[in-house]
C-alpha cells in the first residue's frame, strides 16, 4: 500500500533527522539562543511551500516570541504558483525584501529551501551576511551536485554559518508509483517542520542553562492565555512587522 510505504519513509526520516543532525541543531540553537539573550529577534524567509515552515514558528502556542517572519507573499502560492515559482529564480529581488524590515547586526536568519539552488534564497543570505546576520539553512543535501541557478554559481549550502540537512531525496516526493517513473509523497514540509521546532525546543533549552526565562506563547485558548501573552505584544509589537 503506498500510504504504509510513505508512512515508513517519513518515520525513518525523523530517526535519522534526529539522530544525524542533532549536533547541528545544537549549534544552530546557541546561536540563536546568544542573539536573543543580545536583543536579537529571530528572522525566517521561505518561497513556495518552504514558506509554511515560516508561519510554523510565527505567533502559536508553545512557539518562541522574538519570532520575525519575512512574508513576501509574491513568493506564496496564493498569489500564484506558477509566479511564485517563477520569482523564486529571479535575480536582483531580495535586496528590496529585506529593505522592508528592521534588521540589527549579529542577529539569526534561517533560510529555508529544499533544493538551496534558486536565485532568490541564495541572494537572501548573500544579502543578510552584508548586512552582519548569520544564516542558517535549511535544506537538503541531495542538491549539492546540481548547478546554481544564481550566476555566481553558489548555493545556499555554501554561504550559510549553519546547514541544518533535511535529508530529503533529490525530488523530494519519496514514494515510487508502480508501474511508473513518477514519485509522490513529499517529506520537506513534515521532517522540515519537526526539524523547526526541534530546533525551537533546543534554543530554550540552550536560554534556559543561561538562566533566561524563555519566552514562549501559551495557547490563547486556555484560560488566562491571551492575558498572559499580552505582555510579550506589548514588548515586541514594534519590533516585529508581523505581529
Amino acid at each position: 500500500m503506498l500510504e504504509e510505504d510513505y508512512a515508513s519513509k517519513v518515520k525513518e526520516l525523523l530517526d535519522e533527522v534526529q539522530d544525524r543532525q542533532a549536533g547541528v541543531i545544537k549549534q544552530a540553537a546557541a546561536l540563536i539562543a546568544d542573539s536573543i539573550i543580545n536583543d536579537g529577534l529571530l528572522h525566517l524567509f521561505g518561497c513556495g511551500h518552504s514558506h509554511m515552515l515560516v508561519e510554523e514558528v510565527f505567533y502559536r502556542a508553545g512557539g518562541l516570541v522574538p519570532i520575525s517572519p519575512i512574508f513576501e507573499t509574491s513568493t506564496m502560492l496564493h498569489e500564484g504558483a506558477v509566479k511564485s515559482s517563477k520569482i523564486e529564480k529571479m535575480q536582483g529581488y531580495a535586496v528590496h525584501i529585506l529593505d522592508n524590515y528592521t534588521l540589527k547586526e549579529d542577529e539569526v536568519i534561517i533560510i529555508i529551501s529544499n533544493s538551496g539552488i534558486n536565485s532568490l534564497p541564495i541572494e537572501m543570505a548573500m544579502v543578510a551576511k552584508r548586512k552582519g546576520l548569520k544564516v542558517i539553512a535549511l535544506t537538503s543535501t541531495s542538491y549539492l551536485s546540481k548547478r546554481s541557478r544564481h550566476p555566481s554559481g553558489k548555493k545556499l549550502y555554501d554561504l550559510a554559518d549553519i546547514v541544518i540537512d533535511n535529508m530529503l531525496p533529490y525530488g523530494d516526493a519519496l514514494v515510487k508509483i508502480p508501474d511508473t517513473e513518477l514519485h509522490m509523497g513529499p517529506g520537506s514540509s513534515v521532517v522540515g517542520a519537526f526539524l523547526i521546532n526541534t530546533l525551537m525546543v533546543r534554543v530554550v533549552e540552550e536560554l534556559r542553562a543561561s538562566g533566561i526565562t524563555p519566552p514562549v506563547f501559551v495557547s490563547g485558548n486556555v484560560e488566562g492565555g491571551m492575558e498572559y501573552n499580552q505582555k510579550y505584544i506589548d514588548q515586541y509589537q514594534e519590533r516585529i512587522k508581523h505581529l
